[in-house]
C-alpha cells in the first residue's frame, strides 16, 4: 500500500531496527520501546487486520512468533515474561493499519506497561455464556 508506514519499512524506504526477516515476515523493534526489546512482527503482504487474514498468512505470521520470542528470551536473560498483543480496528487501539503483533518483554511487575482485563463474568448467566459460545461456533468458517 502506497502510504502505509510498515510497507515503507518493508521496502526499506524508512529505516528500522530489524530482528528477523524471511520471504513472508519482517520483525523489527518498535520505536516506542514500551519495554526494552519491544518488537513488532508483520507480514510483508499488506493486510489491514486479522479480519482480512487468510489461513496461509496466519500460519506464516504466527508460526514465527515463538522463534522470535525465544531469541528475545536468550538476548535478555533478565526478561521474566512476554506479552503478545494484536490490536484490530481503531476501537481496539490499532494505530497503524497494517496488521502487526507486539512482542513486549516484561522485566518486572513494576514496569511502565500495564495491561488490565476487566472481570465482567459476573454480568453473564450460564445461559448467556452458552448463547455467546453458540453464536461464535455457528459462524465459524
Amino acid at each position: 500500500m502506497k502510504d502505509c508506514i510498515f510497507c515503507k519499512i518493508i521496502n526499506k524506504e524508512i529505516p528500522s531496527y530489524p530482528v528477523y526477516e524471511d520471504n513472508e515476515v519482517y520483525a523489527f523493534l518498535d520505536i516506542t520501546q514500551t519495554t526494552k526489546g519491544h518488537t513488532l512482527v508483520i507480514p510483508k503482504k499488506h493486510v489491514q487486520d486479522i479480519f482480512e487474514y487468510e489461513e496461509g498468512l496466519a500460519e506464516s505470521l504466527f508460526s514465527r512468533v515463538p522463534k522470535i520470542a525465544r531469541a528475545m528470551e536468550k538476548a535478555f536473560p533478565e526478561m521474566q515474561g512476554l506479552n503478545i498483543i494484536n490490536n484490530n480496528k481503531e476501537i481496539a487501539y490499532q494505530s497503524v493499519f497494517h496488521t502487526h503483533i507486539h512482542l513486549i518483554p516484561r522485566y518486572s511487575k513494576e514496569d511502565d506497561f500495564k495491561l488490565v482485563f476487566a472481570d465482567n463474568g459476573k454480568n453473564y448467566s450460564t445461559e448467556e455464556m452458552n448463547l455467546i459460545a453458540e453464536a461464535i461456533r455457528k459462524n465459524e468458517e
